[in-house]
């Protein structure tokens, strides 16, 4: 297909399963072109199929050369990067304590560090464009935590905040960056591809990491999202000329985000005495 204006280029992570498979062939389908990503390229090619748009890179996140070597590719190939979709990352089940030092460290050197060697190397495209929009993929877990689910939480917690700084930095440069909250979609991210476990386990936590353990191997694959319908979300994500900085996806998360607020405002107000007890005695700012 001959490539216009009107036919967004994206960049997607991850782009072998999941919602970066789905994103990649809904965008595909509408005559958009795909840089589609992952550590092996032919799990691409074979997750999407016979279609001249796509564009299938090797690229393992944690390689900030991989990163740059990808970015190259999509420039050579298009000229032009429209969409950047941070969709590659994995969950990691246990207790805070549980995790050794290494698993936090693979799980931030994919989830985080990861997100930012190619945020990097897409970057400078954009802005020499003068235009693009970021879109990190966190999860519910990136605004509420839950037992068992601290350190995955942890690293969704920083996309979040690494995507607000992003949003008032690149704004001024003609750059979109949202942050994408999914809740709980019926993809294989608690299977064991997508999610690790510690090798630790602590009877303590039996109560709490434990039970979370078991609920989750009972929703597998009866959550209650559509990954086919979030990847519809994506497109009118990306076309909107006045995209959100954060987007909650998904009726579970409305309803969590919702409590969590309510939860905070309820707290901030018990503690406010204490709160804005703290300041120095002239200085008469009100909270």
């Amino acid at each position: 297909m001959k490539q216009t204006k009107a036919n967004k280029v994206w960049f997607v992570t991850g782009a072998s399963r999941g919602f970066g498979v789905e994103v990649a062939q809904v965008a595909l389908k509408r005559g958009d072109f795909v840089v589609a990503t992952a550590r092996n390229p032919q799990t691409v090619t074979d997750a999407l199929g016979d279609h001249p748009n796509p564009l299938a890179v090797k690229l393992d996140v944690t390689r900030e050369a991989d990163a740059v070597a990808a970015a190259k590719l999509a420039t050579e190939r298009f000229g032009r990067i429209d969409v950047l979709v941070n969709n590659a990352g994995y969950g990691l089940l246990g207790a805070v304590e549980e995790a050794s030092a290494e698993e936090v460290k693979a799980q931030f050197d994919t989830n985080v560090f990861g997100l930012l060697n190619v945020t990097r190397a897409v970057l400078p495209l954009m802005r020499k464009q003068g235009g693009g929009h970021v879109i990190n993929i966190s999860s519910v877990g990136g605004y509420v935590s839950y037992p068992g689910w601290g350190i995955y939480c942890a690293t969704k917690f920083a996309v979040e905040a690494l995507s607000e700084s992003l949003s008032q930095e690149l704004a001024p440069l003609g750059i979109r960056s949202t942050v994408v909250e999914p809740g709980f979609f019926r993809t294989d991210f608690l299977q064991n591809n997508s999610m690790a476990n510690t090798q630790a386990r602590i009877d303590a936590y039996a109560a709490t990491v434990g039970e979370m353990r078991s609920l989750m191997a009972d929703v597998n694959q009866k959550q209650p999202g559509d990954p086919k319908k979030f990847a519809q979300v994506m497109l009118t994500l990306a076309d909107s000329a006045n995209p959100p900085q954060r987007l909650a996806v998904g009726t579970d998360t409305v309803k969590m985000v919702r409590e969590k607020n309510a939860l905070v405002e309820s707290e901030l107000k018990q503690w406010m005495a204490v709160s804005v007890s703290t300041n120095h005695g002239d200085v008469k700012l009100a909270a």
